[in-house]
C-alpha cells in the first residue's frame, strides 16, 4: 500500500517539478474548505471520517490510471472551491446573504467528490 500517494509535476517545458504534497493533504485540505463552505450554506458540516478518511488509502491501492485521474480531479474540485470561498468571503464582507451562493457551490463540491472517489471504486 502506498500511505502518501504524490504525483510529481512537470512545467511547460516538461521539466519534472518538486512534487506536490502528498493527496492525503490535499483530500483533507478539501475537506477543511468543505467544512468553512457549508458553515455559510447553513448545513452541517460533515464529520471528516470513514469512508472520506480513507479514500486516500483506498486509492495508494488503485492503479496508476485511476491515481492520476484522481489527482485531475482534486485539482479541478480544489480550482472551484478556492475562488469560490473568496467570492463567498467578499459577499459576508459587504454583509450580502450567502446561503444560496454556498449551497450551489456544496453541491457542485459534493457531485465531483463523488466522481472522484467512485475513480477508486472502478467506476468511471
Amino acid at each position: 500500500m502506498r500511505d502518501a500517494v504524490a504525483r510529481p509535476g512537470k512545467d511547460a517545458e516538461g521539466a519534472q517539478e518538486t512534487p506536490p504534497s502528498t493527496l492525503a493533504a490535499k483530500w483533507e485540505d478539501l475537506h477543511e474548505q468543505a467544512t468553512q463552505l457549508a458553515k455559510l450554506a447553513e448545513i452541517s458540516p460533515e464529520p471528516f471520517v470513514g469512508a472520506l478518511a480513507a479514500f486516500p488509502a483506498q486509492l495508494g491501492e488503485a492503479s496508476e490510471w485511476q491515481r492520476e485521474l484522481a489527482w485531475q480531479g482534486i485539482d479541478d474540485i480544489d480550482a472551484m472551491m478556492r475562488p469560490g470561498l473568496a467570492a463567498l468571503a467578499t459577499l459576508t464582507d459587504r454583509g450580502a446573504a450567502t446561503t444560496a451562493p454556498a449551497l450551489a457551490l456544496w453541491r457542485e463540491f459534493y457531485d465531483a467528490r463523488g466522481a472522484v472517489m467512485a475513480i477508486a471504486r472502478g467506476r468511471a
